[in-house]
Parts: C-alpha cells; structure tokens; sequence
C-alpha cells in the first residue's frame, strides 16, 4: 500500500541533542514544527538558494525595532562582509545607535524590571534591558552634528549618501569595526531610512536647518534609488527583521515600479519576513506573502519561496545568519552604493521609453 500524498512530508524524529550539536544540526534536524519549522525552511532558503551564486540574487535586509543596541549590528556587519546583503532600509533609531560602537561607548545588559525613575535621577537610559549613561547620547549627538556641519550647505541628498558620509566619518575611529555604518561604508552598501525625521540623527538635521544649514535628506532620491535596486537585479530577495516603516519602504519598491511607473518587474523572487506582529492586527498589511501577492509585491509563481516567522528578530536572525555561513560560500560584494547614479540611469530610460510607448499607443 503507497504512501498517502498528504504524508509526503519528512519523517519527525525526536532527535536527541549533545555537546557535538551544531546550529545546522538544529536547523536541520531539531527545528521540525510550528515556529521552528518556519525558522528552519527560512534559513534553508536563505542559505541554499538565495545565496546560491547561480540564482543570481539581489539582497535587501530590512531593520526595525531596537536591534543594534542588543548587538545585532556585528551579525549585519559579518553580512554584509560576506555579500549575504547588498543594501539596507533600517529605521534612523538603529543607525543612531549603532554610532555609540564606533565611538567607543558602551552599552550593557541590564535588568527590565529597574526602576526608572531611579535611572532617570543616576542618568540611566534603558531600552528594555539594555542600559547606558545618558552621555553616550549627547557625546553621540555631539559627533553627528560635527559631521554635518561639514556638509551644512550641501542641500538635498538621498538618506544612502548621508549615512555613507557618516560611515566614512567613522571609519577612522578605533570601534569603526563595530559599526554597521562604518562597515556598509568601507563596503559600498547603500543603507537608507523610511522615516529620516524619527530619530537623533534626524533631530541633529533639524538643528542644522535652524542654524541655516540647506542639508536635508530628500525621500524622492530615496523612492528612485531603491526602485532603480529592484528594477536593475536579476532577480530580488527581501530579508525583513520586524515590520514598521522600513519593511513597506523596500516592500512598495515593486508598486512604486508597476503602478506608478508602468515598468512591470512582476515582484519580488524571495521573501523572508520575522515578525512578532499578526495579520489581523493590521501590523502586517501587505506584507504577508499572499497579501502581498495582491499589491503586486511579490511573484505570485513564488510564493513557494516566502517563509513568516513569527518569532524575535533577536533570536531568528544570529540562527539564520550562523546556518548561512554554515551552507553558503561568501559572494561578491556588489558595492551598489557606488554604482547608484547608474542604476537610477537606467531607471529613468526604461521610464522614458514606457512613457513613449504608452504615448503611441
């Protein structure tokens, strides 16, 4: 008598577990049901075919939520290194945050259960159970406004030139090597922000324009720039640690290119989405895959290659990262901060020769 279809699926086994355990191993072997098996077929797909050379894949990582102070910056940057990521949309807090590495400063785990208005009378901040002094914020804000002002009369530039002049600001400090910016600087990965205004770097902005200075970050540069990503890669991958603004800011690059540009790139090829949210909260419109298929975000002929698990970016991403580095070989950076006057080049002609088209017609 044949095997049922239905259970066609691998055989769960209680495996057992020992000193010789490898992340792989539980990737692989542990990891059978429920969220962890939504953990493991992301790291499978993340590791064996999004990063298969062959597949030819462009990777955008999104960031939301307070991850760089919990230390997940050095995983980004081991990333990036590696060519596992080529261009990031992260909110401002994160990138703010990450300075405080570069500086130097440190941050320590703490209790969540502190009193906080003891901390706020010892000059604590804490961001659940992260603490640091207050000086590391105004010593930080200290060193963003003294990069600006090199560039107080700069005018309009795209949230990726501002945070590479940033990196290149603190490359030559000795915790550089700590630093996401830092990193995506030396490596000519663009990192953009949604929400430039929502954080210390975009206060300091705002200061400088009181000051006079004409520097600011203009969301058109941005919209083209990760529109012109998308439309030039071969085929895309959206690796998205939490939701927010970050996650729809590379998610309506697709929309941005067929609705509003009439260049139809069919969606994104890949999806992998970590998220503590639920649908029926409205946290994740849009964004599961099958929603998003209806917003033209993702290839519907794909949606086998989308994976959501619901778990903590905190936990997720170190085991997606360490099973990719497990299964994958490093692959060529592709320094598409570089090469970005180009790419929106190329944006703007496909753009131009849709609109003669449709002109003809």
């Amino acid at each position: 008598m044949g095997q049922h279809p239905l259970l066609s699926g691998k055989s769960i086994v209680p495996e057992p577990i020992g000193p010789q355990t490898t992340v792989k191993d539980l990737v692989e072997r542990h990891f059978n049901a429920y969220n962890g098996a939504r953990l493991s077929e992301a790291a499978r797909l993340f590791g064996r075919h999004i990063l298969d050379p062959q597949n030819d894949v462009t990777v955008g990582l999104t960031l939301a939520g307070a991850l760089t102070p919990a230390g997940l910056g050095g995983v980004v940057i081991s990333l990036m290194e590696a060519g596992f990521v080529d261009w990031i949309v992260s909110t401002g807090a994160n990138l703010y945050h990450d300075i405080h590495y570069a500086l130097s400063h440190s941050l320590h785990q703490g209790d969540f259960r502190l009193d906080d208005v003891t901390l706020r009378k010892e000059g604590v901040i804490r961001i659940y159970d992260v603490l640091f002094k207050d000086e590391v914020l105004l010593e930080t804000d200290s060193f963003i406004r003294k990069a600006l002002e090199i560039w107080k009369d700069r005018g309009p530039v795209s949230s990726a030139e501002l945070h590479h002049f940033l990196g290149e600001c603190l490359l030559p400090l000795p915790g550089a090597r700590h630093s996401l910016l830092a990193a995506a600087a030396r490596l000519d990965v663009p990192v953009y922000t949604s929400s430039p205004g929502d954080s210390s770097i975009g206060m300091n902005l705002a200061r400088l324009a009181l000051e006079g200075g004409t520097l600011h970050v203009d969301h058109n540069q941005d919209v083209n720039e990760t529109s012109a990503i998308v439309w030039a890669a071969h085929k895309n991958a959206a690796l998205l640690m939490g939701g927010g603004s970050p996650k729809n800011f590379y998610m309506q690059t697709q929309p941005q290119l067929w609705e509003v540009l009439g260049l139809n790139k069919g969606g994104h090829d890949y999806f992998i989405q970590v998220t503590a949210d639920a649908p029926h909260w409205g946290g994740l419109s849009g964004a599961t895959p099958s929603e998003a298929v209806s917003w033209g975000k993702i290839n519907p002929e794909e949606l086998h290659q989308t994976v959501t698990v619901y778990a903590d970016t905190t936990i997720a991403l170190p085991i997606l990262s360490a099973y990719a580095f497990d299964v994958a070989q490093p692959r060529r950076v592709k320094r598409l901060y570089a090469g970005r006057e180009q790419l929106v080049g190329q944006l703007k002609e496909a753009f131009s020769a849709s609109q003669l088209e449709a002109a003809s017609r």
